[in-house]
């Protein structure tokens, strides 16, 4: 049976914005449909360097509304963004906020453990993606929400526009070459955003 957890995804419309010349509101932005969610609970956020709301990131802006963080997740390249590709980056405390750094580029299954997954409630995903199925960022998501699923936690996909959202290019992945650099079965340019793929992903 596949495993379903409780998925909350703020979508936008990058279709409505070509059409009408709109400004693009970013899931995070949104304050007003999950902060309700976030209240009271203890938080994980998986993030990196481009985790910004207008000129704040997005943990100083959940820290100053007074969300508790119990720890933040990081991708590949780290959660500042200063390891190389492929680097293995060591779990740490992160300098300006004193929040745990619990790093899936650090082990082998990418996975958090099920000690790190007691420690929060609510998972808080935002992570700016280009549409490629060889980034590794769409698999970290798909590994955090399988551990979700397992261990009954909540996930917020806070989402964003995908820059090569306009087309869909390449053949879709054989399966049977699973990897971190391709999770699913799409295209090389798979045209979705990271909200979309968690949709796909969720059933």
């Amino acid at each position: 049976m596949k495993k379903m957890i409780f998925l909350t995804t703020l979508l936008f419309s990058t279709i409505l914005f070509a059409q009408n010349g709109a400004p693009v509101k970013m899931g995070a932005e949104n304050t007003s449909l999950y902060f309700p969610l976030l209240q009271g609970k203890r938080v994980a956020v998986m993030s990196n360097q481009t985790g910004m709301v207008g000129n704040e990131h997005l943990v100083d802006m959940l820290l100053k509304n007074d969300i508790r963080i119990a720890g933040i997740f990081s991708p590949e390249h780290g959660f500042r963004g200063t390891a190389d590709a492929g680097e293995h980056v060591s779990s740490s405390i992160d300098e300006k906020t004193g929040i745990p750094i619990w790093s899936l580029y650090g082990s082998d299954s990418g996975k958090p453990s099920a000690d790190k997954m007691k420690q929060f409630d609510v998972l808080v995903f935002d992570l700016q993606d280009v549409g490629l199925r060889f980034y590794t960022y769409y698999a970290s998501m798909a590994r955090l929400m399988d551990a979700c699923a397992e261990h009954g936690k909540k996930m917020i996909v806070l989402d964003r526009p995908n820059p090569n959202g306009f087309y869909v290019d390449g053949p879709i992945l054989d399966m049977k070459y699973k990897s971190g650099v391709g999770w699913l079965p799409i295209p090389v340019v798979h045209g979705m955003t990271l909200g979309e793929l968690a949709l796909m992903i969720n059933g």
